[in-house]
Parts: C-alpha cells; sequence; structure tokens
C-alpha cells in the first residue's frame, strides 16, 4: 500500500482495505495520524494565509 492510499483512508476519501487486520490499537493509531494529517494541512493553510496577507 502506498502512502497516497493510506492518507485517502485516514481522510476517509478511500474505503479501507477489508483484508487488514482489524483491532483497537490500530484504530486508535490511525484515529492519532489522521488527526495530525489535519492539524499539519490547517497549519500550512495559515502559514499560507499569514504569508499572502502581509
Amino acid at each position: 500500500m502506498g502512502i497516497w492510499d493510506q492518507i485517502s483512508q485516514y481522510l476517509f476519501l478511500k474505503k479501507k482495505d477489508p483484508n487488514t487486520p482489524k483491532s483497537k490499537w490500530v484504530g486508535y493509531m490511525h484515529g492519532i495520524n489522521r488527526l495530525s494529517i489535519l492539524l499539519f494541512l490547517i497549519a500550512i493553510i495559515f502559514i499560507i494565509i499569514r504569508l499572502l496577507t502581509r
């Protein structure tokens, strides 16, 4: 699985692979990864807006 497939699955843009093992710890890890990706994107957007408004 490629990096873009993982990101699209974290952000609910693509269906999850039904063959992956199901564990609550893997679910927690995916939730934390989803949160970190979203916070990173928000920070990038904030930085771009600050640079454009100066």
